[in-house]
């Protein structure tokens, strides 16, 4: 990992979102989690520990590569959209994407909903925002076959993100995704609950990982077995457009979180934020919401997203979640179409109710009477 823990208090600024040329190589440090923020400056998180940060759907609809194009001077460039969220992604020890959309060849044709192939160039906006890993099993994962499946993870490979849930091969699929995060070895899962109904190729059933309770502890404790001292599962389950996570949700969360294997859930699908919830001592993030997106008909909360941050650190041989947060994100679509940190955002009607909106939604279960924080409350 390159990345280096953001230990220090970053002031209130105004992210460079709102800007449409190209993101700058640096911007404020995301606020750090409420214990170093009540601390002298310069006081570092506990030895020993590392930081995750997780978000919802990569959902590459035409008009956010129209803005790309207007942001490229003509090439596409995803960068200036996702700049607003790139200090509190490279911010962490390890950043999780959702890369929900395969990727078209380079120049197309590109597509969007209900069968998408979206331009390789979001890769490399992936990239340059921080994250260091991608969830790839999604409802949407085989809308272009096995082809779509290839240049999703040839383009990943090429820039330098990994990825988990979807595969070239049985090899590629057998083998567990472990990352070294300053010294300790983080394993990731991606499973989707289905494939809009279309069928993965004959003799291909490698090509996409769908959720069965059996196969993701199956995933999981083969993880283990290969190394891993974490377990995160990346899981593409819910409801579009409903906030509160369905039974079956809460009863496959149940099933994994039980499982010595498993230490963290992170949802995606909804295409809303959906509520956090700590069973037996491990978080569950049923739904973090749209990451990114552009729906031929917004909703307003399809615009509100969040990311999850979670501080990991030793607890004997193990390790554990000690701090949980979420930080509210929002797409604004008011020319042009931004992401944006709602942390460092500046007060405004818009922020205001997205806040209050996100806060509603994620603590719905009850997640802060747990510990579940967000920055600036």
């Amino acid at each position: 990992m390159t990345k280096h823990r953001v230990a220090a208090l970053a002031g209130v600024a105004l992210l460079a979102a709102a800007c449409s040329g190209p993101p700058p190589q640096q911007g404020p440090a995301p606020t750090p989690f409420p214990e170093t923020a009540a601390s002298s400056a310069g006081a570092a998180a506990p030895e020993g520990s590392f930081s995750v940060v997780a978000t919802g759907d990569v959902l590459i609809h035409p008009a956010l590569t129209e803005q790309a194009e207007a942001d490229g001077g003509g090439k596409i460039d995803y960068r200036p959209l996702l700049a607003g969220i790139k200090p509190l992604i490279s911010g962490a020890d390890l950043g999780i994407c959702h890369l929900e959309t395969p990727l078209a060849p380079e120049g197309g044709p590109y597509s969007g909903y209900p069968s998408f192939s979206a331009p390789p160039e979001i890769a490399d906006a992936i990239k340059d925002t921080g994250y260091d890993t991608c969830s790839t099993s999604s409802n949407h994962t085989i809308d272009q076959g096995a082809e779509g499946v290839t240049r999703t993870l040839d383009k990943l490979d090429d820039v330098g993100v990994k990825h988990t849930g979807s595969a070239r091969s049985a090899a590629e699929a057998a083998k567990p995704l472990i990352l070294d995060v300053h010294g300790v070895k983080v394993a990731q899962v991606s499973y989707a609950f289905g494939f809009n109904g279309i069928k993965v190729p004959a003799g291909k059933p490698w090509l996409a990982n769908q959720i069965d309770v059996d196969d993701v502890l199956a995933a999981a404790r083969k993880a283990r077995q290969a190394g891993a001292q974490v377990v995160i599962a990346s899981l593409h389950w819910g409801v579009e457009y409903q906030h509160e996570p369905t039974a079956e949700q809460r009863s496959q969360a149940k099933k994994i979180l039980a499982s010595d294997d498993v230490d963290l859930i992170v949802g995606h699908h909804a295409h809303v934020v959906q509520p956090f919830e700590k069973i037996g001592g491990k978080w569950v993030a049923y739904g973090l919401g749209n990451s990114v997106a552009r729906h031929s008909e917004p909703r307003g909360d399809t615009e509100e997203g969040a990311a999850a941050r979670f501080r990991f650190v030793r607890d004997g041989d193990r390790w554990k979640v000690d701090k949980a947060e979420y930080i509210p994100t929002l797409i604004k679509l008011d020319t042009p179409i931004r992401l944006v940190d709602l942390s460092t955002s500046p007060a405004s009607p818009q922020v205001t109710k997205a806040l209050q909106d996100t806060d509603k939604n994620i603590l719905s279960l009850g997640a802060d009477k747990s510990g579940l924080t967000r920055p600036s409350q």
